[in-house]
């Protein structure tokens, strides 16, 4: 039960790069660290992973409930030795007035310390008005330390060591000067994903090492222990697990590769053998039974896409022969007609008919809410046909016919054209938006029950 929240006075404090190097730091110390981040994020916690060798779990206030992402964290806490929580935005920041989705609400939550990351550049006196500010906002969060970031060298960390000494109660835990070593290229969706960074390995144990050269790990590790009370009268509901009967391929490769840990989880428990392939490289599918192709960057790689033809050619055969298909926002690009970006276009696999264009503002960006139309291929048996999930994506659909069949009725967000999404053709569905599979939309098992099904009648 040793837990630690890293959260910022604002976003893009380095928050993912100190935890990430601290998910790094102590697992070089011999510690089992469970990562976790907060809100719908892919690439984050791709880093995370990668940091502490372990699968990085969401917690996600609009998508889970309390319980649930009680249930979640603690099953998963208690397997570690240490839980490092990278929230996301600011401290108090979030969608509701009263802060009840914030990172102060998570904390609050899983009664866990808070540490603030303070991007001090340009700060001498200011960051003690700063730091008293946070602390007096909400009493019951407990503010344990500020690692302050982006130190412009010794003589800028003295003064602002003497003005948190003297103006606040709150430690000073670490002290991370500038350093291009600690820099993570971003791009529009944020940081560039740990799977198109050739040098991941490298950069992490660079980050690794500033951090223990600047941080107080020991300081970290006695308030993760000491201020983290036993919070696991809430267990996580018992998994069924279906014996794997369906192979399902899934591309992972540069381009693709935004998939939930937790949906890999619940694909596996649902019966599904997974056989990855890679849409740069490999000329055909392997032998499977059912496609998942997640989302990702296909628009920075599309020259390669496009000149891998046979692959295109196999998956649009497969699908039009009635594979059952699920693609999410960079999958569906993928499997439109084309993809046009920065003045070129190339081509795609083309089983959707329309052309995919990348912009330079979101088309839509944040959390969305869909009902089903009864249209879809594995839509819910439950009463409640509503569902919450994300989207985030700078590109459009253009010349889609206006008799396309479509799984979802959008009543927040965009979707594809502002009014739905999940199109559907053959035994494909393709998104714009992206499921989480929690306790209120357990797809995963939709849509492996619907792959066993389609497999049972070619059988018959």
């Amino acid at each position: 039960m040793s837990r630690l929240l890293i959260s910022a006075a604002h976003k893009s404090s380095g928050k993912t790069t100190v935890s990430l190097g601290l998910c790094a730091a102590f697992t070089r110390r011999g510690k089992i660290v469970q990562p976790f981040k907060k809100g719908p994020d892919y690439i984050d916690p791709m880093w995370l992973k990668k940091a502490a060798n372990r699968p990085c779990h969401n917690l996600d206030f609009y998508l889970m409930s309390n319980e649930e992402i009680l249930a979640t964290f603690n099953r998963f806490d208690t397997q570690s030795d240490i839980s490092i929580i990278e929230g996301n935005k600011g401290l108090y920041d979030g969608l509701d007035l009263d802060g009840s989705n914030s990172n102060a609400a998570l904390a609050h939550l899983l009664k866990a310390p808070v540490i603030l990351v303070i991007d001090a550049r340009g700060m001498t006196r200011g960051v003690a008005p700063l730091i008293r500010g946070y602390q007096d906002f909400d009493k019951d969060i407990n503010i344990n330390g500020v690692i302050l970031n982006n130190l412009g060298g010794s003589r800028h960390e003295s003064k602002l060591r003497a003005v948190i000494e003297h103006y606040t109660d709150v430690p000073v835990l670490g002290a991370v000067h500038y350093d291009k070593k600690l820099n993570i290229v971003e791009r529009h969706l944020g940081l560039i994903p740990s799977n198109e960074e050739q040098t991941s390995d490298q950069r992490i144990n660079e980050i690794c090492h500033l951090i223990e050269q600047q941080v107080d790990l020991d300081s970290l590790d006695a308030i993760a222990q000491k201020t983290s009370p036993d919070i696991s009268s809430v267990t996580a509901q018992s998994v069924q697990t279906h014996a794997p009967d369906i192979k399902l391929g899934i591309a992972m490769d540069e381009s693709f590769g935004f998939y939930y840990d937790g949906d890999l989880e619940a694909l596996k428990n649902a019966g599904a053998e997974f056989v990855p392939f890679n849409t740069l490289k490999d000329t055909h599918l392997p032998d499977i039974d059912a496609l998942f192709i997640g989302g990702g960057f296909p628009e920075t790689h599309m020259d390669s896409l496009a000149a891998n033809t046979s692959l295109k050619k196999e998956i649009y055969d497969k699908i039009e022969a009635g594979l059952p298909t699920y693609a999410e926002c960079g999958g569906l690009m993928y499997l439109s007609r084309s993809i046009s970006w920065n003045g070129k276009t190339a081509d795609m696999v083309g089983v959707i008919p329309a052309d995919t264009v990348m912009h330079e503002k979101p088309q839509g960006r944040g959390y969305v809410r869909i009902r089903e139309t009864g249209k879809g291929l594995w839509d819910s048996e439950s009463e409640s046909k509503e569902y919450s999930a994300h989207e985030f994506h700078y590109s459009g659909l253009e010349k889609l016919p206006i008799n396309t069949r479509y799984s979802y009725k959008i009543l927040r967000g965009y979707g594809v054209n502002g009014r739905n999404d999940g199109i559907v053709h053959k035994n494909m569905t393709a998104c714009y938006l992206h499921l989480r599979d929690v306790e209120s939309n357990h797809w995963a098992e939709r849509f492996i029950n619907f792959a066993r099904k389609i497999k049972q009648e070619r059988l018959q």
